[in-house]
């Protein structure tokens, strides 16, 4: 547990600093800027009323769903190399490990600031472009293994919330399994954000990676509702 005791003795601050940036600015939400630009409407007054890639993509259109998209991943992926930014010269003992839980914390508040934004009422998106940016950040081999299922199941489904809901299961099991291989020393130890991780930094953003995979999931209660009664669009349906 010594991890953990000197992570919240000696950067107890430095996590609130960095966590309460990332909410402040994943709050931004870039679908409904674009939307009312565009349209002069709320995007949440529209389609399936989700402030989200998705549902601009199927109401506003593919420009304003791409500017959507880099919007949404920009800001996680700026909120992310805050803490990366902030310790550079750090020379404390074990200061990648303390500095890759600094950077899943905020990674955390990305998503919460995206999904529950102080600007709109707390009334946001589901998280999951926000969660596909934290993930490149922090450690890009999720990513290319959440790219792979993500394609699989929209080859077979054609429905973006399914492709999430899968994608968002796999987070904490990615993450956790490519950590363990790590600390194994492994072959993907050559590749690894951190090649060492200690048992109790695994154990940190495995928790925090399963709180990001459940938040998707839960903010996708109603997608789920559509999905077991037959009625959840694909992709591919008009507006």
């Amino acid at each position: 547990m010594g991890f953990i005791t000197t992570f919240f003795r000696d950067f107890w601050v430095l996590a609130v600093l960095c966590s309460a940036a990332a909410y402040l600015i994943s709050s931004v939400n870039t679908s409904i800027i674009v939307t009312r630009i565009v349209k002069h409407e709320d995007i949440r007054n529209m389609g399936s009323g989700n402030p989200g890639f998705t549902n601009v993509l199927r109401c506003v259109g593919k420009g304003p769903a791409i500017i959507t998209f880099i919007g949404d991943f920009l800001k996680g992926v700026v909120s992310v190399l805050i803490p990366l930014l902030l310790t550079i010269g750090f020379q404390q003992k074990d200061i990648d490990l303390y500095r890759g839980l600094l950077m899943y914390i905020a990674g955390l508040f990305v998503v919460f600031g995206h999904m529950f934004p102080v600007y709109y009422k707390f009334k946001g998106g589901k998280g999951v472009v926000a969660t596909a940016s934290v993930v490149l950040i922090t450690d890009w081999r999720v990513l290319v293994l959440e790219l792979a299922i993500f394609a699989l199941m929209f080859v077979l489904t054609k429905t973006i919330s399914k492709c999430s809901l899968v994608c968002a299961v796999f987070i904490p099991v990615f993450t956790i399994f490519l950590r363990i291989m790590d600390a194994a020393g492994s072959f993907t130890s050559v590749i690894a954000p951190t090649p060492s991780p200690t048992p109790a930094f695994i154990v940190c953003i495995g928790t925090i990676a399963f709180i990001n995979g459940a938040a998707v999931i839960i903010k996708h209660k109603d997608n789920i509702k559509r999905i077991l009664n037959g009625t959840e669009k694909k992709i591919t349906d008009k507006k």
